[in-house]
């Protein structure tokens, strides 16, 4: 494992948590939700598990972001609070 690398891979996860839990338009939070999922899965590769990589890639990054965006098609984007 390259220790500079995670800890950027880190620092880049944290960040895109709070901003998908701070950000108050619906879209921008799926598609920050997409990042930090792709995020997790460039630091599951570096950690040597592919198989795993390759689920949050799939499943997280492609998956999840196009049903919570087809989601969010039926609903109001911007949240009342």
């Amino acid at each position: 494992m390259i220790w500079p690398l995670d800890f950027i891979l880190l620092i880049i996860i944290l960040i895109l948590s709070v901003a998908a839990i701070t950000v108050r338009d619906l879209l921008s939070a799926a598609i920050i939700l997409g990042g930090f999922s792709f995020m997790m899965a460039l630091l599951w590769t570096e950690m040597g598990a592919v198989d795993v990589a390759i689920t949050e890639a799939s499943v997280g990054a492609g998956v999840s972001t196009v049903f919570f965006v087809a989601a969010l098609h039926h609903t109001n984007r911007r949240s009342k609070d």
